[in-house]
């Protein structure tokens, strides 16, 4: 979508739009489900984890960073991760309502 297309639409369907894109990826839903299994910070080991290379969790990673879901701290040569719990939140109070104002009528469908 270009940026100059935005505009036509609500400030909360571009959040909720931008959050879809942040999770739109298979590899960043199994960084997520890992980092919610831990539920503690993980420095580094992802990669075995999920069996991608370094370079690739690291670029998963800086989009779910960029996305505010993930923080991360500087501990040395490593970065440690975790869930971003006020952002978490977020995710699933948006999702939640997103999806419960649909009502849907599996008689009326084509």
């Amino acid at each position: 979508m270009g940026a100059t297309k935005t505009d036509l639409f609500t400030k909360k369907q571009n959040e909720l739009a931008n959050m879809a894109k942040a999770i739109g990826h298979p590899a960043r839903i199994a960084i997520l489900q890992q980092l919610v299994k831990t539920n503690a910070c993980i420095c580094g080991d992802l990669a075995e984890e999920l069996g991608l290379a370094q370079p690739t969790i690291s670029q998963h990673l800086k989009e779910l960073k960029n996305a505010g879901i993930i923080q991360g701290t500087v501990e040395g040569t490593s970065v440690c991760y975790c869930i971003n719990p006020k952002m978490w939140k977020q995710y699933r109070l948006f999702f939640t309502e997103f999806f419960g104002d649909v009502k849907l009528d599996t008689n009326t469908c084509c």
